[in-house]
């Protein structure tokens, strides 16, 4: 971990050196930092260079796409339809959870905030999107 922030620090010299980092967009004014509190240290810089790359971990997609479903169940009109999406939603449940268990993710209470925190934002996203649908 010291060794990524010596070179990064060692690289944003090097920029400044060549004036690389003159009359940049919000130059002067604070930064706006992330708070990944919630993201175990070891796992920060990990964290940081997928969510600036536009990926995200896998439980996440699968956590997403589970919301998804339950609003699709709630909002369904059809029971086979319903069906469909509770079959689809099961998997996705059983996937995340062999997911889970096999990272060892289960056994640490650093993820189980982790985890409560991921799905209390994705429900709200979802409402806000139900609403942004029902206006």
């Amino acid at each position: 971990m010291e060794y990524m922030r010596r070179m990064a620090e060692e690289k944003i010299r090097e920029a400044i050196e060549r004036g690389e980092l003159k009359n940049l967009p919000g130059e002067g004014k604070p930064l706006k930092l992330d708070d990944l509190s919630h993201v175990p240290e070891e796992l920060r810089s990990g964290y940081i260079m997928l969510k600036n790359a536009g990926i995200v971990p896998e439980e996440v997609q699968l956590a997403k796409e589970m919301v998804t479903l339950q609003d699709m169940i709630r909002m369904g009109t059809s029971e086979a339809g319903k069906e469909e999406l509770r079959r689809q939603l099961t998997e996705k449940q059983l996937r995340y959870r062999l997911l889970m268990e096999q990272r060892g993710f289960t056994d640490s209470g650093a993820f189980g905030q982790y985890k409560e925190q991921v799905k209390r934002q994705l429900e709200g996203e979802s409402r806000d999107v139900s609403r942004d649908h029902n206006d």
